[in-house]
């Protein structure tokens, strides 16, 4: 297995550091996570096909150790697990010559993310290409104090992403989407690190699209290569 797609799968759902503690799910040559941010505001699930290792489930609760031991190794590394009875302990990964033990934990001490018990309709649809992603990382690491950013309907009627939106004189970066629907009713404002560092975990699919419900919801998928990511996002209070 080539330690870059299992780097990938990790960034996905860690978020630059934001979601930690997830369980692993390893079935048919397919590796899935659900997961959610310790505030509630994202969830979602990343599954990537095409990888070799034994069934199992995995408690993984600190990613960030796994990937300081995963630094150590070469691109081409072998998986395998330490059990006690059915239960994985220790996960291990080795290459020619150097070898990294993990201790995985119990898998009830990491908590399941909530389940959605009801989508609501999503009335606008807003295509992410290249362009939009690249142009929103850049405008978020400009105003890197600014937690926030707000899909808004300019004066012309057309929506924009406006990360430091706000009704008083601000630093803010404005950047037009592009709609395939447009049915948003007022401003709706979400968290703006955690988007960046989703576009940033996904930025070589070349297009996808978000969903934006006017009560509070977004939803995106991004489908690229064996990997399939699914987040849903929260909308925060409204801004001044």
């Amino acid at each position: 297995m080539q330690k870059t797609k299992l780097n990938k799968f990790i960034q996905k759902y860690n978020l630059g550091g934001n979601v930690n503690s997830v369980k692993w799910k390893s079935n048919s040559n397919k590796l899935t996570t659900s997961f959610v941010t310790p505030d509630k505001s994202l969830l979602g699930t990343v599954v990537v096909d095409n990888v070799t290792f034994e069934d199992a489930d995995l408690g993984v609760y600190q990613t960030d150790t796994l990937q300081k031991l995963l630094g150590v190794m070469d691109d081409d590394i072998c998986l395998s697990l330490t059990k006690a009875g059915d239960k994985a302990i220790t996960l291990n990964v080795k290459n020619k010559s150097v070898s990294v033990n993990y201790v995985l934990s119990d898998l009830s001490v990491i908590p399941d993310p909530p389940a959605l018990k009801r989508l609501p309709d999503f009335q606008t649809k807003i295509k992410l290409d290249s362009s939009f992603i690249e142009t929103f990382i850049k405008g978020k690491s400009a105003l890197s104090d600014v937690d926030m950013f707000t899909f808004v309907n300019n004066k012309d009627g057309n929506l924009t992403a406006v990360i430091g939106y706000s009704s008083t004189n601000t630093n803010r970066v404005t950047i037009p989407v592009e709609t395939t629907t447009n049915g948003l009713t007022g401003a709706v404002t979400f968290n703006a690190n955690l988007f960046k560092e989703m576009l940033t975990a996904n930025k070589e699919c070349k297009s996808a699209v978000l969903e934006v419900s006017n009560e509070g919801l977004a939803k995106v998928n991004f489908k690229v290569d064996d990997y399939d990511s699914e987040y849903f996002i929260v909308a925060m209070q409204d801004v001044d």
